[in-house]
């Protein structure tokens, strides 16, 4: 290749990784991105990857957790996205979540500061016919780009919809009635094991509370819309539209926790919140992604025990997210099957979470900076956590029934001589977890 430039569309996670890893290989980067110039009603700042839903990276247990692994291996290589988490983390028990605002104006500036790294603001809105580009566009891809790729790929764009949950304002917040604890007080330091905020709820606070979420006004559909959610993410009506224990068996189970206020009280269900800046003045309510109107959402979550005075800094909302099917376009090395010299990565290739995102980043990175310098690397091994995702993406999972996944152990290769089911899974787990830092290692030693 004549062309030494990497183009990537998108300073997403993805966009963000990808950039970070190929400008380290030596290779020159042109990063675009549409904001601030285009917005999205999601995104509320220009910096790269800021995050609009969580600001949690989930389990930071690399030993028994699929995604604490993910986080290892992206340690292992530098990963951008891991240091700046790491740089601004916030208690959160054994998760690890991050001062959101900090957390994207670190990546920002570490960016900037890199000299073979470029920014041009502005819209992508066709696919390049020569270059090396990168596409990270994220679930939000903008409707031109995304036709774009429809009409390039022959296929119907695959969507679903993801919903953001509501942050409060701390000092909004009863705390005669809350109390701070971690489930099972998972933390090695008191600040940790006290990371979560529990809000208790009696059987009929609780019924009361499913009522009022499935009689409220919600975010009506787009014509030519349907509602086909991801299943690690759904809006809390639709859970309680399941089933009216559901909630209390997902985010609002009651488990592992004891009311401070009231020992010998069991609640019935529990809402918790976690803290969501390094100020400790914000918290988002876990697991309440919604559609429900505004007017709804504060009417609804005021009646909440300990919230009923809850002032908002965010409510919650949705948004179309945008994905590919993968395994039918995209070849081993995340290119795209009619055009090599495009390579796609992120939530836009069908992998579900921010650390996931990250992760198809940091690998469309360097794989496209080692192309472009004559490098020759071996394919990922599937046997670690990066291999596992890549490899469902571009032709492990059905097509037919392609959909956002996260990483996890089921997308791993069985380990000969270990036990299934759920006594044998602590080892079988362990077992996982070093097989795959033996082969990451070994596969990084290739750079």
């Amino acid at each position: 290749m004549t062309d030494k430039t990497i183009h990537i569309v998108g300073g997403g996670m993805a966009g963000s990784e990808a950039a970070w890893q190929a400008a380290h290989m030596g290779v020159d980067v042109v990063l675009h991105e549409m904001r601030p110039k285009v917005e999205t009603f999601a995104h509320q700042s220009g910096d790269f990857a800021e995050m609009v839903c969580s600001n949690s990276f989930r389990s930071d247990d690399d030993e028994q957790n699929a995604v604490g692994l993910l986080h290892w291996e992206m340690r292992q290589a530098d990963g951008l996205i891991m240091s700046s988490a790491d740089n601004h983390r916030l208690p959160a028990g054994g998760a690890l979540a991050v001062d959101r605002e900090a957390f994207a104006q670190h990546v920002t500036a570490k960016l900037r500061a890199l000299p073979n790294v470029s920014v041009e603001y502005g819209e992508v809105t066709e696919l390049p016919t020569d270059g090396n580009w990168i596409f990270a566009t994220g679930p939000l891809t903008s409707p031109a780009l995304g036709e774009a790729i429809a009409n390039e790929t022959g296929a119907e764009r695959l969507a679903f919809f993801d919903a953001i949950a509501p942050i409060v304002y701390a000092d909004s917040i009863d705390m005669d009635v809350v109390w701070a604890q971690s489930r099972y007080d998972k933390g090695e330091t008191e600040e940790e094991q006290k990371a979560y905020l529990n809000c208790p709820m009696t059987k009929d606070q609780y019924e009361a509370f499913i009522d009022a979420l499935l009689a409220a006004d919600k975010t009506e559909f787009h014509e030519g819309e349907t509602a086909t959610y991801f299943d690690g993410c759904l809006p809390i009506e639709v859970m309680a539209e399941r089933g009216r224990e559901t909630l209390r068996f997902g985010p609002m189970k009651p488990v592992g926790l004891t009311n401070a206020h009231k020992p010998d009280d069991k609640p019935y269900a529990v809402v918790q919140l976690r803290r969501d800046n390094a100020l400790g003045t914000l918290f988002n309510i876990v697991g309440f992604q919604t559609k429900m109107k505004y007017g709804a959402q504060s009417e609804v979550f005021k009646t909440i025990p300990g919230l009923e005075n809850a002032s908002f800094a965010r409510l919650g909302g949705i948004h179309r997210n945008t994905f590919m099917n993968s395994p039918t376009l995209l070849d081993n090395q995340m290119r795209l099957k009619t055009r090599p010299n495009l390579r796609f990565a992120g939530q836009v290739t069908g992998v579900e979470g921010y650390v996931e995102s990250a992760a198809m980043g940091l690998l469309a990175g360097r794989l496209a900076a080692a192309e472009i310098l004559g490098h020759d690397v071996p394919t990922v091994p599937q046997d670690t956590a990066m291999g596992a995702l890549i490899h469902h993406i571009t032709g492990g999972a059905d097509a037919k029934t392609f959909q956002p996944m996260n990483v996890n152990f089921g997308l791993f290769q069985p380990v000969d001589g270990l036990k299934g089911g759920r006594r044998g899974r602590k080892d079988r787990y362990k077992a996982y977890t070093d097989r795959a830092k033996a082969e990451w290692s070994d596969w990084l030693s290739n750079f």
